[in-house]
């Protein structure tokens, strides 16, 4: 909803509405689309949209918009001034090398995790993974363990309005199963997630935690599911992601 109030400005609200509403699922909108999708009129959606394109951060072909490149700086811009991917740069760096596997630590952001840092030591997925990368929370190790820090009542909240589209064969879709996925990662204090996200995918996630115990962020491995027990993850690769965790706890305020 737009703040009516004199200190802000309504026209540049209108024009963050009309961005966030393309998406991997909808790169290409037209005027008509993007007016049904933020609730603005059809007069206001057109200049906010050639507005955008006359800026340089939008395409036209004459029917459809799509963003350009040059909206990655209002993302990229907006991590690089976040202190936490400067912390745990190093700590992701050392683990990697360590354990021989990439590593990532991501945020929460409605029914999604973003990447803030990474390490890579090998692709492991069919896609490139870099900060500024999103994938869906419920379904991911980070975003479990993300998820586990919130009150169940937000966290059914979150699975429920998510696309619970099976990615894979091994994708959970029913919200009752994911929650009770969620609700181990608390207990246990961990999320492995085997195959849901890409076939031959395994990973393992631990919250990263401030220095007052509470959670900021998600820190995970993720390899190729050669072994055929999952818990061989659990096994080889908790103990150095714990450790990573109490490290970087010590220096998060």
């Amino acid at each position: 909803m737009t703040n009516k109030s004199s200190s802000t400005v309504s026209s540049l609200a209108k024009g963050l509405r009309v961005i966030e509403c393309f998406d991997a699922q909808r790169p290409k909108l037209s005027i008509s689309e993007v007016a049904v999708l933020t609730g603005l009129d059809r007069a206001t959606s057109r200049r906010c949209l050639l507005t955008l394109h006359a800026e340089g951060y939008a395409a036209y072909d004459g029917k459809f918009f799509t963003l350009t490149h040059r909206c990655l700086r209002l993302g990229t811009g907006a991590i690089g001034g976040l202190q936490l991917p400067q912390v745990v740069q190093p700590w992701l760096d050392q683990l990697t090398e360590q354990i021989g596997q990439s590593c990532s630590v991501a945020i929460l952001d409605e029914n999604e995790i973003i990447y803030l840092a990474r390490a890579s030591q090998r692709r492991v997925m069919s896609i490139g993974l870099m900060p500024g990368s999103r994938l869906p929370a419920h379904s991911t190790s980070m975003g479990r363990v993300l998820l586990a820090a919130m009150p169940d009542a937000e966290a059914r909240r979150v699975i429920e309005a998510s696309d619970l589209s099976p990615r894979t064969r091994f994708s959970l879709t029913d919200p009752e199963e994911i929650m009770a996925q969620v609700q181990a990662a608390r207990t246990r204090g961990y999320a492995m997630v085997d195959q849901e996200v890409e076939i031959s995918l395994r990973s393992l996630a631990v919250p990263v935690l401030n220095s007052k115990g509470a959670v900021v962020a998600a820190l995970n491995t993720g390899m190729a599911a050669t072994q055929p027990d999952p818990e061989e993850l659990v096994e080889g690769y908790l103990s150095a992601l714990l450790k990573v965790q109490a490290g970087i706890a010590r220096i998060l305020g």
